[in-house]
């Protein structure tokens, strides 16, 4: 009997600890700098020989202090993300950031990172942000918002819906996030609803959005007409 409850208490615990994963498996050796130019394929990349690697495996040139453009974007705003793409010692290390330039009255709509959680820090500006929670009992779809200035920090958690939005219509303001996974990945939400290829059928999202279905077919043709923005 004791035999037996040993081994159901581990059970439930290896369970338990297989739940809480919520970020990129935990390295095993001190690096894996990506070899991007392997045919193997696995979860992430694989790695370049130990003898091959140098500092600059670690390194980026990135300018993160410098202004970005964001004249060019509808939505008034532009995300330098660095992530194993442009550093390939990031393999494997569950950890990646990015430069969010966001002009007067500029956002960064509502996306996902399905990989990662995010925590913003506003360098300059003023920003209101927020997440949407999801359909959990009792508090299903739940907006938790704050207004965000100079210094102030903000998590978003993995998966969730979340934004950031400019108020002030002269200045424009920046942030540094940091996010939980080598390629946290983004599903912009409009984009993806409405400028999907193929597109989702208007019939699916006129009775998903309860809208007729020629305001579904404005909003898609918004999105293919500027080439997925």
């Amino acid at each position: 009997m004791a035999s037996t409850s040993i081994l159901l208490l581990a059970t439930l615990l290896a369970l338990a600890s297989w739940q809480v994963i919520a970020s990129d498996p935990s390295p095993l050796q001190d690096f894996c700098v990506a070899d991007k130019h392997s045919p193997v394929l696995v979860n992430g990349f694989a790695c370049k020989d130990p003898m091959a690697v140098n500092a600059d495996d670690f390194f980026k040139a990135a300018m993160l202090d410098k202004p970005r453009d964001t004249e060019k974007s509808k939505v008034g705003s532009n995300v330098t993300l660095i992530n194993v793409m442009q550093i390939p010692g990031l393999n494997t290390l569950g950890i990646s950031i990015a430069r969010i330039d966001y002009a007067p009255l500029g956002e960064n709509p509502p996306h996902t990172h399905p990989r990662a959680t995010e925590i913003l820090t506003v360098l300059e500006g003023t920003l209101y942000v927020g997440f949407v929670t999801s359909n959990q009992a009792n508090r299903a779809n739940q907006l938790f918002s704050k207004v965000l200035n100079k210094g102030d920090v903000f998590v978003f958690p993995e998966g969730l819906i979340h934004f950031q939005f400019n108020p002030n219509p002269h200045m424009p303001a920046v942030a540094i996030a940091a996010l939980s996974s080598q390629n946290p990945g983004a599903i912009t939400i409009a984009n993806a609803v409405f400028g999907s290829k193929p597109m989702i059928s208007d019939d699916v999202l006129a009775k998903a959005f309860q809208v007729e279905k020629g305001t579904i077919d404005w909003l898609q043709a918004q999105f293919w007409e500027n080439n997925h923005y």
